[in-house]
């Protein structure tokens, strides 16, 4: 999967510049991709991102994108904070939000459900336990196309 690909290429350089590496989002559309970084601070640092980081970040992997030309064609290139509704690309960021309310859009139905909406109670390797307002669930990781933590702006419990 390019997605898989990317990562492997780009979250060492991430790294090697004292960032975190949260994750990647890769799509092709009509006439060009769009490839959208997310870096963040170390656990604990509670600082923030700023644009001269994702500058010093974007300098750096475009530099890398140049040279190994993994996508073939147009794209765009963005990096970002992953913000206080963040994307979880994995079981450990699950875990490391334990306890944080959640929004899950599943990748095919479990329960009955192809959305959830809950607080995040444990993770046990690849499985995600999540209470729902009307019952607990437990989400095998690769069963998840999309999560967000839910900071509670949107007026959703």
């Amino acid at each position: 999967m390019k997605q898989d690909k990317l990562t492997a290429l780009l979250a060492p350089v991430v790294e090697d510049l004292g960032y975190r590496f949260w994750g990647l989002e890769y799509q092709v559309r009509k006439v060009d991709a769009l490839l959208r970084v997310y870096i963040d601070k170390g656990i604990g640092d509670n600082t923030g991102i700023s644009v001269d980081d994702c500058a010093t970040v974007s300098h750096e992997v475009a530099g890398i994108l140049d040279v190994e030309e993994p996508i073939s064609m147009a794209y765009i290139l963005e990096v970002s904070s992953p913000g206080m509704d963040r994307i979880l690309f994995s079981a450990q960021q699950f875990s490391e939000f334990s306890g944080e309310k959640v929004k899950i859009k599943l990748n095919q139905m479990v329960d009955g459900r192809r959305k959830i909406k809950g607080q995040i109670l444990s993770v046990d390797g690849e499985k995600i336990s999540i209470r729902t307002d009307e019952d607990q669930i437990t989400i095998q990781f690769d069963k998840i196309m999309r999560a967000r933590i839910n900071p509670g702006f949107d007026g959703v419990k």
